[in-house]
């Protein structure tokens, strides 16, 4: 049997499979002959941490990455899905965004291929091995082309990018409609032509790999997306398929701080003082002044149009999977890393708030052994991606925090109690610590914060826009010791106290 692991970045739970009108035709097919999970998490609410915890198996805590800076140890990564698959006779192959390890470093190169100026030692030749996968193709400057890293540096993206020619010509055509030159702050719609852009690349990349396949033993392949990851910068004709004046906005998008634990404040208080500023890439949240509905609407109509470029792109590779005669014996999964506030509460993008926007991701798999038009509502996480895969090729998934998830693909009863979400970042410039542990069962949400014992709880069911923080309800003190239970049988985490702190990246 053959695995195929394909993950977009940054979207949210509830734009899988034709929700709040998102444009995506091959994602709803994929669901409809497959299952769908209704209440699947991310282990930790950035990039980094979430990804090292899909190739792992490991909460956050275990595998060392506790946050967005700190590269995934080569010896963990060694333990990732890919390793054992490869030991097992799997060729096992990554295409598209890793982040696995960091860009840019204070102190300069890491040595990784992923770092910018270390990149330029892995020249076109190089493919691998990396962190298991025994053949890489990968990007390297992250997502936007202002930033597109010229050859020498770069990976195997920017390299094809530059080969043509037609490299500075491409990234003008880019820039066109760009608010300034500079910044990408708001959505703009870009002019780079479909064919070159970075979701288009992985895809091609994706389908070469299945056509160029052994075929004398099964394969792995993990297809990356970097989109629908601001800055929100669609190419037409995909920036302009959904209308600013009829996409379903976030409801509840005030910023009513208020009715929220104390690090909610601390977060957009420090935004405030920055000016609202994550890099060049926008605003965190929202203030109420006026053209701010229409400037969310247009980040909406966006965000929708690079879902749909790459619904489009996978739609291409499970057409090349069918065209090889695979799709009756290749087990899919389509996820993503983590979701994206798109103006719950008032925030945009991410940070230390676990809403369902941003911590429930879309989970969808189709192939052998997996029911059809199944929709599962028990709270699984992307962590249970690497023992499904393992059990798949018949392997122990002993010592993973995951759970295989083959029962309820199958349409067996299994009950699952809880998820969790932690995360450890250095806050405000490193003069604090933020502890978050998020446990998510059916029903209920509650996220403690270790140092100062605060916490929130909602009841997802009664209200489901997150509007009410239960954990002052002295009648539900019962209800948060249950699931402060819940967090204290999460396995050991002794490898936290060695491990360096960073600030928000």
């Amino acid at each position: 049997m053959n695995l195929l692991l394909i993950t977009t970045d940054q979207q949210r739970g509830d734009c899988f499979g034709g929700q709040r009108g998102v444009r995506t035709p091959h994602l709803e097919a994929l669901a409809a002959r497959g299952t769908r999970f209704t209440a699947c998490i991310t282990p930790n609410l950035v990039c980094q941490p979430a990804r090292a915890s899909i190739l792992t198996g490991l909460l956050p805590l275990t595998h060392g990455v506790r946050d967005n800076g700190i590269d995934l140890p080569e010896a963990m990564g060694a333990q990732g899905f890919a390793q054992r698959l490869a030991a097992a006779g799997w060729a096992t192959r990554f295409v598209g965004k890793a982040h696995f390890s960091t860009q840019t470093l204070f102190q300069g190169e890491s040595g990784r291929p992923e770092n910018k100026l270390s990149s330029r030692h892995f020249g076109p030749d190089w493919q691998g091995p990396y962190m298991g996968f025994q053949q890489v193709e990968l990007l390297c400057s992250g997502h936007s082309l202002f930033r597109l890293l010229e050859p020498p540096l770069g990976l195997h993206y920017e390299q094809w990018f530059f080969s043509d020619g037609r490299g500075p010509e491409k990234l003008a055509l880019y820039r066109q409609g760009s608010p300034t030159q500079e910044r990408a702050s708001r959505p703009f719609h870009s002019h780079l032509p479909v064919e070159a852009h970075p979701s288009s690349w992985v895809a091609a990349r994706a389908i070469a790999a299945i056509r160029a396949r052994p075929r004398d033993r099964p394969f792995c392949l993990w297809a990356s997306f970097p989109d629908p990851h601001y800055p929100f910068d669609c190419p037409e004709p995909w920036a302009s398929l959904h209308a600013e004046d009829g996409v379903d906005i976030a409801r509840h998008r005030v910023l009513d701080l208020e009715r929220r634990p104390w690090w909610h404040r601390a977060f957009v208080a420090r935004l405030s003082d920055s000016s609202q500023e994550i890099g060049n890439y926008g605003f965190r949240f929202l203030t109420g002044a006026p053209g701010e509905e229409a400037l969310l609407r247009a980040m909406t109509a966006n965000y929708y149009g690079m879902i749909a470029l790459a619904d489009q792109a996978i739609g291409r590779i499970l057409a090349a999977l069918a065209e090889e005669g695979l799709t009756e014996e290749t087990l899919v999964l389509v996820t993503s890393d983590h979701g994206d506030f798109l103006g719950d509460h008032g925030l945009l993008l991410k940070g230390p708030c676990a809403y369902e926007g941003l911590l429930r991701v879309g989970l969808l798999a189709a192939g052998p052994g997996v029911a059809a038009g199944q929709v599962v509502s028990e709270p699984v996480s992307t962590l249970d991606i690497a023992p499904t895969l393992l059990a798949r090729a018949g392997l122990s998934a002993e010592g993973l925090h995951g759970r295989s998830l083959d029962a309820l693909l199958a349409g067996r009863a299994e009950t699952r109690e809880a998820a969790l979400m932690e995360w450890d970042m250095g806050f405000l410039d490193g003069a604090d610590e933020l502890r978050l542990r998020t446990v998510r069962t059916r029903r209920w949400v509650m996220t403690r914060e270790l140092g100062s014992g605060a916490a929130e709880l909602y009841d997802l069911q009664e209200d489901p826009q997150q509007r009410h923080d239960l954990s002052g309800d002295p009648g539900r003190r019962a209800l948060l010791r249950d699931h402060d239970a819940l967090l204290a049988a999460r396995p050991d985490d002794r490898l936290a106290a060695s491990l360096p702190r960073v600030g928000l990246a």
